[in-house]
């Protein structure tokens, strides 16, 4: 089990336990119970959206925000080298990226203040900037409350895990935790408890579901107004559909797709993590989110980044964006890719590293309508501050629901009844649409 600790002490993991359902543990039929389906505007766009959380915070200035003429203390060690849209640069360890840039949009002189690592990731999974008072919820959640999902699967799922929470809509907005990434692009890849294991058929499963029916049943007979019973009835037939359904299964079989597909992902279990987002996209999930860590480059952050993060990154967002353009699906997924803050523009000569820097950063966003190939927003001569006013996350929020056709302006309310807007402070990025 490989896991990312940041240097606040908090824990990425890029796996957990097979079988977690969620930070709650949920079993399946649980997590069936809790969960429902709302509706879309028929306006929208994309039906379906990609979360990309790229945990620790990675360098803005490394990336896809150089500053080749900037003082050397700010400058780094990479050189940009032009994208295949031209006027755009981006970091020369991101090649297949440069190369797919007409599928994507980068944001420059996204900012906000919080530099604390748990902080900071509240605030970009949900768009609003985090109170002591209240648990917003994650894009999931309101991607799983407000969107139809098929009955057969989840409507949000995390792989391996995230920090997407249900907040004060309810746990049964929560996400389906994978628990692991998928190992290789050959082997077929399933959750535990949609795959069956310890040598169990789906007869035998039926044999078993037949047995807990006729109990509840004669649990029913004895009160036939009894919600509850009636509430395990209808979401243990949900769960036994998901685990018996052809379907769901599929949506993780990552072995079906052709090698051809599967080459543009590479090896790396981040790229079969978005291959398998493109399949689960496909098959109606709503909502997926990726989790990569160990972005969080105190110490040797070049060496760090062209060894071992940038590669992978590279080869895995470009699969996406490219794969989900081969499928189709890029006009009617939105897709958002971003850390919870960037690294200090002037380097950290004790450590040759960056630390933590919310002022300035940069967010990925493609698919749904946005217009790809572009740069919006500026930052100035070193990457310190936006050039003007920027974007903060509430807007870069705001527009990823108003892709989906979601309000972001609309009320949902807390269990005291308490009226609280999907985001509070953001407005949509028109630009992006143009």
């Amino acid at each position: 089990m490989a896991a990312h600790k940041n240097c606040d002490g908090s824990i990425r993991r890029d796996f957990l336990k097979v079988g977690a359902l969620g930070f709650s543990g949920l079993s399946l039929g649980s997590y069936l119970n809790m969960t429902s389906a709302g509706t879309i505007s028929k306006l929208a766009r994309a039906k379906a959206a990609i979360f990309v959380n790229l945990n620790g915070g990675p360098s803005h200035m490394d990336t896809f925000d150089l500053k080749p003429n900037a003082p050397s203390e700010y400058r780094g060690e990479f050189k940009p080298i032009e994208t295949a849209v031209p006027g755009i640069q981006i970091s020369e360890h991101l090649p297949k990226l440069a190369a797919a840039m007409k599928h994507f949009t980068i944001l420059r002189g996204v900012s906000h203040t919080l530099a604390a690592h748990e902080l900071g990731t509240e605030y970009v999974n949900t768009g609003n900037r985090p109170l002591p008072s209240l648990e917003f919820p994650g894009y999931g959640a309101v991607i799983a409350k407000e969107l139809a999902c098929p009955p057969d699967l989840p409507p949000s799922i995390s792989i391996p895990n995230s920090k997407q929470r249900a907040g004060y809509i309810g746990v049964q907005y929560a996400p389906l935790h994978t628990g692991s990434t998928p190992k290789s692009a050959s082997e077929a890849y399933s959750v535990r408890g949609i795959r069956l294991s310890n040598g169990l058929t789906i007869a035998d499963v039926e044999d078993r579901y037949s047995l807990l029916s006729k109990l509840d049943n004669t649990l029913s007979s004895l009160d036939n107004k009894n919600s509850l019973l009636q509430g395990m009835d209808k979401f243990s037939q949900q769960a036994l559909q998901m685990i018996t359904s052809p379907k769901a299964r599929a949506a993780f079989d990552i072995s079906k797709e052709s090698p051809a597909f599967a080459q543009k992902f590479g090896s790396n279990q981040f790229g079969l993590s978005c291959m398998l987002a493109t399949r689960l996209v496909e098959s109606g999930v709503p909502f997926v989110t990726i989790t990569n860590g160990g972005w969080d480059t105190h110490k040797d952050n070049w060496t760090n980044l062209k060894t071992r993060l940038l590669p992978p990154l590279d080869e895995a967002l470009s699969g996406l964006f490219v794969g989900l353009h081969e499928k189709g699906l890029l006009d009617s997924t939105v897709v958002l890719v971003t850390g919870e803050f960037g690294r200090t523009p002037k380097i950290n000569t004790e450590r040759n590293g960056r630390d933590h820097y919310p002022r300035n950063m940069f967010m990925l966003m493609s698919g749904g309508g946005i217009s790809g190939g572009r740069v919006l927003g500026e930052s100035d001569d070193t990457a310190s501050l936006p050039k003007t006013k920027g974007f903060s996350p509430d807007d870069v929020a705001a527009t990823y629901f108003h892709a989906l056709g979601i309000d972001h302006t609309k009320e949902f309310h807390t269990p005291t009844g308490r009226p609280v807007m999907i985001v509070r402070d953001g407005h949509i990025i028109n630009d992006l649409f143009a």
